[in-house]
């Protein structure tokens, strides 16, 4: 049991050290598959199964144990995407002759509508931070930043000062996979930034964030974390009656393109999306949109 517990583990050990160097997933995929692959040793191990002995019945039995635990239906596609993952790099080895997820069917993932703001509510979230302070200052920024360049929360931490050109209103982003992005920065955007950039009681970086763009108020750079209580603290300060994430002004920022008849493949290079399929889903939030509007304005709606 211990020669094969200590295979098992080395293995996933090896995996995730490929996936990182290959593939160049972030440390939060890494941190996700794993605790996914974890789940599924200590299944295997507790049934004292081989690898070479896991066959499709076997990932089914794993996928029940889950289920029976009413986890959502997405954090069942993400473990079986893990599993699938880590038999086929597996296969790729020559560890085994066939992929034991062979047939097996990914639970089916409920279409969930991203939840956006309303053009109004962004014009107050993004005047809520206090001009008089700092940090309210580098809030401004910050918010404009992402409402401009529609950046997730990861991109908007890890933009350093030189990938922002402030005099041709463009920002080099870092998106998933290491893909690099340029992205349009308004002019509010680049007026915030210049204030924030040339404030005299910026904090001065520390050693490791001499690069970073946004900066904590010990000089540390911005985390995301952080980031998701700045936003969530200028929801208070604007009076918005419903909560928004960082994620929330991305949405709100592909959907009010899209209202615009901006064209859907132009979005989908703004947002830095592998494929257009990704981005179809903010079209449902316009025509979702365009429905609330037509039946509260037709008098025959």
């Amino acid at each position: 049991m211990a020669t094969r517990a200590k295979s098992l583990r080395a293995e996933i050990d090896d995996y995730l050290l490929r996936l990182s160097a290959a593939r160049g997933a972030s440390i939060h995929t890494l941190r996700a598959y794993a605790g996914d692959l974890e789940e599924l040793a200590l299944f295997l191990e507790a049934r004292r199964v081989d690898l070479e002995a896991v066959v499709p019945r076997t990932l089914r039995a794993f996928l029940l144990e889950l289920d029976q635990r009413g986890l959502a239906r997405s954090t069942l596609q993400r473990k079986l995407s893990a599993a699938r993952s880590f038999f086929r790099h597996l296969v790729e080895q020559g560890r085994l002759e066939t992929h034991p997820a062979t047939g097996l069917r990914t639970p089916r993932r409920p279409r969930a509508l991203p939840g956006t703001l309303e053009i109004g509510e962004v014009e107050a979230l993004l005047g809520a931070p206090d001009q008089n302070t700092a940090g309210g200052r580098r809030d401004r920024a910050l918010l404009e930043c992402m409402y401009s360049a529609g950046t997730r929360a990861a991109e908007t931490v890890g933009l350093d000062r030189r990938d922002v050109d402030l005099r041709r209103g463009i920002a080099r982003v870092r998106g998933k996979g290491r893909k690099e992005r340029l992205a349009p920065l308004g002019r509010p955007a680049v007026e915030a930034l210049e204030r924030y950039l040339a404030d005299g009681e910026r904090p001065r970086p520390d050693r490791l964030a001499e690069k970073a763009l946004f900066l904590n108020l010990r000089g540390g750079r911005l985390t995301t974390r952080s980031l998701g209580r700045i936003v969530q603290r200028a929801c208070l300060r604007a009076g918005l009656t419903r909560s928004a994430t960082p994620h929330t002004l991305r949405h709100s920022f592909a959907s009010h393109l899209l209202d615009r008849g901006a064209d859907l493949k132009a979005v989908q290079e703004l947002l830095g999306h592998a494929h257009l399929v990704t981005t179809q889903i903010y079209t449902h939030v316009s025509v979702e949109r365009l429905r609330k509007i037509y039946e509260k304005a037709h008098p025959r709606a």
